[in-house]
């Protein structure tokens, strides 16, 4: 039986009128573009990537202060092989540690607490380089292990590449000095053999014999 209230009538018109689909095509107000973003580590691989949170010492107030808690990455660079620490706050983005990974570091355990390990470094995260005592805190031991053991991987093969380099600067610098002194050598050599070519005494077009000199040409009659 068809109902007779009028606000049930509108009700079941209003549904029809919304399930029903007309094939208009609403054309976007504001038309967004595609934009590329980068992150500057476009040309480094990733050797590291855990969770963590990260403190810094505070030397004013003397006490630890948050930095922030995100991802921490060891960056190594495609071509020039050094290593970079990069830690970004997980919602942000924002950078709260970025430096190098030096042969003179050395990483350690934090006294009193196995998931965290504390290091020195020269950061540059503001902007500009400062020397910053660092205390990273992982979910696990064995997260805060492989970290430190990474760490300190990364900063011996840097030391023996430093080594490695050194080592091949001053075998080219000697072996420079040793084609130079060779070209020396040459040219000392040619120079003696060019003075003594100089004192030698004249061929035989050039030579008078004696029993010819007292001679006097014959008059012709």
């Amino acid at each position: 039986m068809a109902s007779t209230d009028p606000e049930h009538r509108e009700g079941e018109e209003t549904a029809a009128g919304e399930d029903e689909d007309t094939g208009a095509q609403v054309a976007p107000i504001v038309k967004l573009e595609e934009v590329s973003i980068t992150t500057g580590e476009e040309d480094e691989d990733a050797i590291l990537d855990l969770k963590a949170k990260l403190y810094r010492f505070d030397k004013d107030g003397n006490q630890w202060k948050e930095r922030g808690a995100g991802t921490v990455k060891l960056l190594k660079h495609k071509e020039t092989g050094k290593v970079r620490l990069v830690m970004r706050q997980s919602k942000t983005l924002k950078i709260c540690a970025n430096h190098l990974v030096l042969p003179t570091m050395s990483v350690q355990e934090h006294t009193g607490n196995e998931k965290s390990c504390v290091w020195h470094a020269a950061d540059f995260a503001d902007g500009e380089l400062k020397d910053e005592l660092f205390c990273i805190r992982f979910a696990s031991i064995e997260n805060c292990k492989t970290f430190m053991e990474m760490f300190q991987e990364v900063a011996e093969s840097q030391g023996k590449k430093e080594e490695n380099k050194d080592t091949s600067a001053a075998a080219g610098l000697l072996e420079k000095l040793s084609v130079e002194e060779k070209k020396e050598e040459e040219k000392a050599s040619e120079e003696s053999s060019t003075a003594t070519k100089e004192k030698e005494p004249e061929g035989e077009h050039g030579k008078v014999d004696p029993e010819k000199k007292g001679e006097e040409p014959a008059s012709s009659t």
